[in-house]
């Protein structure tokens, strides 16, 4: 049993990691739409469909199994695990981040700038990195 739910926490983490590197990207175009047009409300829709459908589960299953397999085999003691878990406590926080951004966004607000978008852009894929580092190399 223990392969399959660390194949389903794999697929998770693809789903959520997916949408983490997706949603500023549309954050950056929607900040350079109008108001109100067309663009803005398919904007909205896109954005909360993969917040609401697509991360918030694929977010909390991924914690769920993680936390399951790091107990099932020992792992809360070692320290390459702490480093682990901040790095994905970091990346929770940019997901509720983003998801405020959904609801500024949902109201036809533009919160912040297109370059603060475009920075933030990069955060998951740092903590990405920090993440499989940690759990392939074991380093300490």
């Amino acid at each position: 049993m223990y392969e399959w739910i660390k194949a389903l926490h794999v697929i998770a983490v693809i789903a959520w990691m997916a949408g983490l590197f997706y949603l500023p990207r549309l954050f950056i175009y929607h900040w350079a739409t109008t108001v109100g047009s067309e663009a803005s409300e398919l904007f909205k829709v896109m954005e909360s469909r993969l917040y609401r459908i697509i991360m918030n589960p694929a977010m909390m299953i991924a914690w769920v199994l993680g936390l399951y397999l790091a107990l099932e085999a020992g792992w809360f003691s070692q320290g390459w695990m702490h480093v682990k878990l901040a790095a994905v406590v970091v990346l929770t926080g940019a997901h509720v981040y983003f998801g405020r951004a959904v609801g500024a966004f949902g109201r036809d607000e533009r919160p912040l700038s297109q370059r603060h978008w475009r920075m933030l852009n990069e955060v998951p894929t740092l903590l990405m990195m920090a993440i499989v580092l940690m759990v392939v190399l074991k380093p300490f």
